[in-house]
């Protein structure tokens, strides 16, 4: 029977902010990018904040790589209507906190958002998006390229090389044996196990020191309950959902999103709740 490990949330909280435990993250990065990454040191985050809700549903790590680039990896257990523009937002606000006023633009360096979700965001099939921003030429449908002294000056082949590099890894969409080292990645993602055979880079160190019989009494304490907060809020909204939509189809109401969420609101459900459980938007929810 596999060794129980603990997750990786809990273990961006507590274990991977500690150099000794670089090397577990510097092999997802690696595997993630597909070039190696060494991490300089770990930056402040959003995931100090004491908000009882982001202390569960929402973690972050800020990473420094020995290229100076900037990766916001994130952890999200909860489903946000505004995920995306959430992205957006982390990513601005890092470019704007780590160039100080009168530098030249051109320090600037490369920022990856790197986003570990437990719901799903957007529609698709797939389980790891990658977001290629290019400048299209509208008339000619050629990508822009840098000019020969950008080229050179910045050592890029692609305008889309200076700009920020977004992924999305939808977790719950992998369903399937791991077919190379970023499955197996995914896999220890949503099952916290590494299969013996498993050879991807970080994964052998994770088995080894994300174990959950290392942890002390306390930290077993505050792990259990971590999961337990994650546990009752999903079965909050998956309890929304089937109930709201029970009641939809009982009282014969407006089929799709509209009628469930009048239903909702109601019954008294946060408009939070309600967005969650219907994809709609605040705005949408309160003119009903």
């Amino acid at each position: 029977m596999a060794e129980r490990l603990i997750g990786f949330d809990w273990a961006m909280k507590k274990m991977l902010r500690h150099k000794a435990n670089f090397d577990i993250l510097e092999g997802f990065l690696s595997e993630l990018l597909g070039f190696d990454i060494f991490i300089e040191n770990i930056l402040e985050s959003e995931s100090n904040k004491q908000d009882e809700y982001d202390k569960y549903n929402r973690v972050d790590i800020l990473v420094k790589n020995s290229a100076q680039e900037l990766m916001l990896i994130e952890v999200q257990n909860d489903s946000q209507v505004d995920y995306f523009q959430r992205m957006m937002y982390g990513v601005s606000k890092l470019i704007t906190e780590y160039i100080k006023e009168g530098d030249d633009y051109a320090k600037i360096k490369k920022v990856y958002s790197i986003n570990i979700v437990y719901f799903n965001l957007g529609k698709g099939k797939d389980y790891i998006y990658e977001y290629k921003g290019e400048f299209i030429g509208v008339h000619t449908n050629q990508i822009l390229l840098p000019t020969i002294s950008q080229n050179e000056e910045y050592n890029i082949q692609k305008v889309s090389d200076l700009f920020p590099k977004y992924y999305i890894l939808r977790v719950n969409n992998f369903n399937k044996v791991a077919e190379n080292t970023l499955d197996e990645w995914i896999y220890f993602l949503k099952n916290s196990e590494v299969k013996d055979e498993f050879k991807a880079k970080g994964l052998a160190q994770a088995k080894e020191k994300m174990k959950y019989e290392k942890l002390s009494p306390e930290e077993k304490i505050g792990y259990n309950i971590f999961q337990k907060n994650i546990r009752i809020q999903k079965s909050v909204l998956h309890t929304a959902q089937i109930e709201a939509s029970k009641k939809a189809r009982k009282q014969g109401k407006e089929e799709g999103k509209m009628g469930v969420a009048k239903i909702m609101k109601d019954d008294g459900f946060s408009f939070e709740i309600i967005a969650r459980a219907t994809g709609l938007s605040i705005k949408e929810i309160e003119k009903l």
